[in-house]
């Protein structure tokens, strides 16, 4: 087993360190042409940092040369974005390039002009790549029920997925969170998954339960845990610091809102494999029907799953509105592409049966601060209890 990973990792790093070099080799060909920059040596250490900045950094984030090490990779994260259109752009270039060469064009045109146009695509992708990602907007969903909820006709929820808080993404970004919060005066706030980005101490050492914390709504604030929870190996660490702030972390529970309705938070599909002896809770999570069992099935019941694998089993257990996130909508396209084929919905609205589910790219991002094709965004989510079935959509 360790030899085949071995194997798969070192191939992996192959890949990528020629893909790396292909790149590289373009820009200092567009470079040196350009400027007469004429010192490959600092520039291929340049390369090599950002290429490898995000695994670096990440190795070191925890450690006592953090200063260095977030830097670090917030730059390597930087990178990945670049890293993936510019392979998509360069190899058009380079046939451009070649053409123009075959056909006679000076150097000027088939280096400056090709070179100088691939370069500004790329400038363009990132700047608008990272305004998408760090300008979040809010969208807008309404949704009936055909059950009675109490007293209640109806319900705003706030939802917001993916915050990723890390290195990366820290107190600034949260503060937009809990501006975009405000503005919609929901009613609960429902945080589905993937707060952490991997590990909890840099939310810890910024102390961004401080900012977090203010996160308030009459109804209470719940969670779920992501896939990064588990990955960062300090669940029952997590639940604590959310219990600390006034947020309750769902893991495979239900809470009675109001008498109204029911919210359910499941554990995320990581606890089945690596979180079997971390999360603190037991082995694996509890099917839907094991959840759903326990509650009146007359009330609305609202499911909180990290991860949009289970909408056909959330549909055939009663469930009314599924809420989640992971997918990012890919991040960044043509990713969605891929995102589309792994899962039933990946993002927006989907009724199935009787089920209303939802999919949120997520406010926050994983790796390179960019979204391209897909924006930060948060859920507003008015719901009617008891009227017709039916979703209406405001972007």
């Amino acid at each position: 087993m360790r030899r085949r990973f071995a194997a798969m990792l070192a191939g992996i790093l192959i890949v990528y360190g020629a893909l790396t070099f292909y790149i590289g080799w373009n820009v200092w060909l567009f470079l040196s042409h350009t400027t007469g920059w004429k010192a490959p040596l600092p520039y291929g250490i340049v390369i090599g940092v950002l290429a490898f900045g995000y695994i670096i950094g990440r190795m070191g984030q925890s450690t006592r040369l953090r200063f260095i090490a977030q830097p670090v990779k917030y730059m390597g994260a930087y990178w990945f974005g670049f890293f993936q259109y510019a392979i998509l752009l360069l190899p058009a270039a380079n046939v451009a390039a070649l053409l123009l060469r075959w056909a006679g064009a000076p150097d000027s045109v088939y280096m400056t002009t090709v070179g100088g146009i691939t370069a500004s695509l790329l400038i363009l992708i990132m700047l608008r790549g990272a305004w998408n990602a760090w300008h979040p907007v809010i969208r807008k969903y309404q949704v009936t029920v055909n059950k009675n909820a109490g007293a209640r006709t109806g319900l705003r929820i706030a939802m917001a997925s993916d915050l990723h808080l890390g290195t990366v993404i820290g107190k600034t970004h949260l503060k937009r969170l809990l501006k975009v919060i405000d503005d919609i005066e929901a009613d609960i706030i429902l945080l589905a998954g993937d707060i952490l980005d991997d590990e909890l101490e840099p939310y810890v050492e910024k102390r961004m339960s401080e900012v977090l914390g203010r996160l308030h709504a009459p109804l209470g604030v719940f969670a779920v845990t992501g896939n990064h929870e588990y990955i960062g190996g300090k669940v029952p660490e997590f639940v604590t610091e959310m219990d600390a702030i006034g947020i309750r972390v769902l893991m495979d529970e239900a809470e009675v809102i109001d008498d109204s309705f029911i919210v359910i938070g499941r554990k995320d599909k990581a606890a089945a494999g690596m979180g079997r002896q971390q999360d603190g809770r037991g082995a694996g999570r509890a099917t839907l029907e094991d959840l759903v069992q326990p509650f009146d099935a007359s009330l609305p019941l609202i499911l909180m799953d990290h991860q949009p694998s289970s909408l056909e089993e959330a549909a055939a257990n009663g469930i009314d509105i599924s809420l989640s996130g992971h997918t990012h909508r890919g991040q960044m396209a043509p990713n969605h592409w891929i995102t589309r084929r792994m899962f039933l919905l990946d993002w927006g609205y989907k009724q199935i049966g009787g089920l209303h589910a939802i999919v949120s790219s997520g406010f926050g991002f994983w790796g390179p601060p960019m979204r391209i094709g897909s924006r930060s965004e948060v859920l507003q989510i008015d719901v009617v209890f008891d009227g017709s079935d039916r979703l209406v959509k405001e972007n």
